[in-house]
Parts: C-alpha cells; sequence; structure tokens
C-alpha cells in the first residue's frame, strides 16, 4: 500500500526537496499551499503532475482539519512559517500566529482527525540565539533573539508538548542553516552568489550587506530533508540537531563565492547599517553527533560545494535570461 505524506510549505526550498524525495521512495504526496494573489509554484513546478496541493492556511483549523480528512496522511512534514528573520521584526505578530500559534492548531488538528500520523516540526537553531554553549546539542538552554526564533521556540515546546500530553508520534528537527540554489533571494547566502553571478557577468557592481563577522553552520538543504525523513522512520520519537559541526562567517562565503568567479570580494561588498539586526545572533554551531549515532546521518554536501553550486545555478539563470 502506497504510504501518503503531507508537507506544509511544499513551495518553499525545503518543501521541495522533500517532495523529491518521498516521490522517489514511493510515497503519494500532497503539498499544503496557502491561497495568495501572488502564488508561487516555481520550485515545485516540475513536481506538479506527481503531487497534489490542496488548499489550507495554518490561521485557520477548519482548513487544516479539512486538509488532512482529505490527505489521509500517515506523515506530516510541518515547514511552513513566516521563515525569514528580518520579517519578524517588522511583523512580529503575524510571525508568532503563523510560526508559533499555527503549529498548535495543526497539532490539535492531527489529534483530531488523525492521531496515528507522525508529525515532524521544522526547528530552528535561530532558537539558540545569543548561545548558552558552543556547540549547540538537544540539551542546550534556548536563548531567542528575534520574534521568528522565539515564535519556533513556542512551535517545538508546543510539540514536545503534544508528543508527552496526548502521546502523538512528533519530532522535531533543529536544524541549522541550509542553503541551496532554490534559497529565496532575499536570504544572504542568495543575495551573495547572486550578486556573484550578476557582477562576474556586467550586470551589477556591489552588494551591500549587514554584518559581515555573523557566523552560521551552512549545510544543503538537499542533505537536511533526508534527515526529517528519517526522524520519522524511528520506533520512538526524539528530536534532533541536525548541523554540519563547522561555522562560517558571512565574509567567508563572500570570499568562496566570488573566487568562484574569478573576483574578490573586497572590491565590491559594502557593509550597511540597514542590514544590521537589532538583535545579533552569536556562534551559532551545531552538534550533531546524536543524528549520527541513532539515525546514520550526515551531510554529503560541503561548504565550498554548496556556494560553487549555488553560483553555478545563478550564473546559469542570468545567462539564460540574456539569450
Amino acid at each position: 500500500m502506497t504510504k501518503k505524506a503531507l508537507i506544509t510549505g511544499i513551495t518553499g526550498q525545503d518543501g521541495s526537496y522533500l517532495a523529491e524525495l518521498l516521490l522517489e521512495k514511493g510515497y503519494a504526496v500532497t503539498g499544503m499551499v496557502r491561497r495568495s494573489s501572488t502564488e508561487n509554484f516555481e520550485r515545485i513546478q516540475h513536481l506538479r503532475d506527481r503531487i497534489e496541493l490542496l488548499q489550507g492556511d495554518l490561521l485557520d483549523q477548519w482548513s487544516l482539519i479539512h486538509v488532512l480528512e482529505k490527505a489521509e496522511p500517515a506523515e506530516i512534514y510541518n515547514l511552513a512559517a513566516m521563515s525569514f528573520v528580518p520579517t519578524s521584526w517588522s511583523q512580529p505578530t503575524l510571525t508568532g500566529e503563523f510560526t508559533g500559534i499555527g503549529v498548535t492548531r495543526l497539532l490539535d488538528s492531527v489529534r483530531l482527525v488523525c492521531p496515528k500520523a507522525r508529525f515532524y516540526q521544522a526547528s530552528s537553531s535561530e532558537m539558540f540565539g545569543k548561545v548558552q554553549e558552543v556547540p549547540q546539542t538537544e540539551k542546550t538552554p534556548f536563548y531567542p533573539r528575534s520574534p521568528y526564533a522565539v515564535a519556533k521556540v513556542y512551535g517545538h515546546y508546543i510539540t514536545v508538548n503534544y508528543r508527552e500530553s496526548y502521546n502523538l508520534f512528533a519530532v522535531s528537527g533543529l536544524l541549522f542553516n541550509h542553503e541551496s540554489p532554490r534559497r529565496g533571494l532575499e536570504f544572504v547566502t542568495r543575495k551573495i552568489t547572486d550578486a556573484a553571478a550578476r557582477i562576474k557577468l556586467g550586470l551589477a557592481t556591489e552588494l551591500p550587506l549587514g554584518n559581515l563577522d555573523s557566523c552560521r553552520d551552512w549545510g544543503f538543504a538537499g542533505d537536511y530533508v533526508r534527515a526529517m525523513w528519517q526522524m520519522l522512520q524511528l520506533e520512538k520519537p526524539e528530536d534532533f540537531v541536525i548541523a554540519t559541526g563547522e561555522a562560517h562567517s558571512v565574509r567567508e562565503f563572500c570570499d568562496v563565492a566570488f573566487t568562484h568567479v574569478g573576483l574578490n570580494y573586497a572590491d565590491y561588498v559594502t557593509q550597511d547599517p540597514r542590514f544590521m539586526r537589532p538583535a545579533e545572533v552569536d556562534h551559532l554551531i551545531g552538534d550533531a553527533s546524536k543524528a549520527l549515532r541513532v539515525l546514520g546521518w550526515k551531510p554529503v554536501v560541503d561548504f565550498k560545494s554548496l556556494v560553487h553550486m549555488m553560483v553555478e545555478a545563478d550564473l546559469a539563470r542570468h545567462q539564460a535570461t540574456r539569450r
């Protein structure tokens, strides 16, 4: 019998990679999408004839109940969120509704409609914020430093609460930053690779950024969705840090990207106060040893390969539009 999976946030970076993975494994995949005036299915366009899309909204519990009843999933991956940290400062209440309370609505709908389904919650390394120890593990205390991170902490703990209170198979993946050519252009990594490509092709002359010394643990999204799936195959639900265990600065990311196209980043990158966060996150670096031990998971794509992959994709995209 074909296993059924539901992915919220299927039109995002992670959703598209996860849908590909599940289809490869023979799943019937349903994606939940919001009704909006500017629907963007670009990342899943190549999968449209192989997946079902249902309209639902994390702000509307009845729509979630309807989606679950129609999809009848054995596995649910909640990837939907207001995921861009800077926006959470300008829309803090809405971020809390989607990224925090929305998880409760979905979990409660699962409890009512399909309590035997396995549930994955996308937690975030941003929850560690002002880090209490380096590297961060599953036991490191949270110290969120943005409305997005605060909402993610709520989503994380409500998942734990429903697991312990209602005996749901519900897990959280504490995923550190993960990137790809499908990353949104508003994220710093993609800003860098896109700018390197445009400057190389003579389409731009500079790249303004915020804090160049900010460090992150960056991995490849395609590797990280594999961990999500592995978590839901366990005998008992557990939470996991998913990370590479290496931290790199924004400056280093710039250096690798620009060097790849034969340029010196220092000639083009400027620091702009507009892109500085009100509260900066310190040294995010994850310890994924539990994931290696229990899941047998480890990243395949290393930092340089990831940056090169993203730059090459942006070069190809801009070259294609010039023809």
